[in-house]
């Protein structure tokens, strides 16, 4: 968490940096965990302050701010990758001590001066400004798998096919799909009907069909509802936002609930040292018998 749906919310609402000088950077020093910085924070706002953003895109789980050509100088990038805590805002940011990054933007036309933070709350996020290789050995194909909004069967049986991993545990793998996190994983294998324990070699091209199918619109559901916010709500918006698609959860979370398409309780269990959440009726493994149901009513239809 930030995954794909709360990342790309995030390009979205820092999107108007496009376009527009950045007159001052800072890294504010306070009293806690500082994030990964690299060169180090004086160099970065040396070679960032005075240029233009080219534009803000995303690469998986990271934001890629371009800052264009000039002044002999190359193309460059911000790379930012917001791990558990991270986010951006263009608002007041929750607490002053964890803002990692401060980039003030001139005025432009007849745009005001603005200010954008990316904040931290636990400091397990990282900054790096990289030229187009280094972004090729960041964000390249060697690092980073088809987008998850984008992704084709034929995409995950080439990267997961021989995988003895469980499936569950293979979606997290970025080199194979990108953005899938494990709040995703849980909701897109639910839909494709796929238990989570399932080998990856053991399944078919049906099954192969429908996970690309569900990743695709479990995804695309959650950036339209920008995201999830969960717990204790971290992850908003960049306008201070929560996020809506944690109404829309089948599964994740939702351990001795029933279950909304038959009324089985869920379960949780532990894969690779992350929770799982799963209905044993709905999600089978080849050949395994159909799980006895719970007495849990049927929940009713999701809003």
């Amino acid at each position: 968490m930030p995954e794909l749906p709360e990342v790309e919310t995030m390009r979205r609402g820092i999107g108007f940096l496009a376009g527009r000088r950045i007159a001052a950077a800072e890294f504010p020093r306070g009293p806690v965990r500082p994030i990964l910085v690299e060169p180090r924070p004086a160099t970065v706002v040396r070679q960032i302050v005075g240029r233009t953003i080219g534009g803000v895109e995303r690469r998986g789980k990271r934001i890629l701010i371009g800052v264009a050509a000039g002044a002999g100088r190359p193309r460059q990038w911000l790379v930012i990758e917001p791990r558990m805590t991270g986010r951006f805002a263009t608002t007041t940011p929750p607490t002053a001590g964890h803002v990692r990054l401060v980039l003030r933007l001139a005025v432009h036309a007849d745009l005001p001066a603005a200010v954008v933070c990316f904040w931290d709350l636990r400091g397990l996020g990282t900054i790096r400004l990289v030229d187009d290789q280094g972004l090729e050995r960041l964000c390249g194909p060697d690092r980073l798998g088809p987008d998850g909004l984008t992704v084709t069967a034929a995409d995950l049986v080439t990267g997961l096919g021989d995988s003895r991993r469980a499936v569950k545990v293979a979606l997290l793998d970025q080199r194979a799909v990108a953005g899938i996190g494990n709040i995703y994983a849980a909701e897109i294998l639910h839909r494709a009907g796929i238990d989570p324990r399932s080998p990856c070699w053991r399944l078919g091209a049906e099954a192969w069909e429908r996970l690309a199918r569900e990743t695709r619109r479990v995804l695309a559901e959650a950036v339209r509802c920008e995201g999830s916010s969960i717990g204790d709500e971290t992850y908003k918006t960049a306008d201070d936002r929560p996020g809506r698609f944690q109404r829309r959860h089948r599964v994740y979370g939702r351990a001795g609930q029933a279950c909304v398409g038959c009324g089985t309780s869920v379960v949780r269990i532990v894969q690779a040292q992350r929770s799982t959440f799963f209905c044993p009726q709905c999600q089978r493994r080849p050949g395994a018998r159909p799980a006895r149901r719970s007495k849990l009513p049927r929940a009713g239809r999701m809003a």
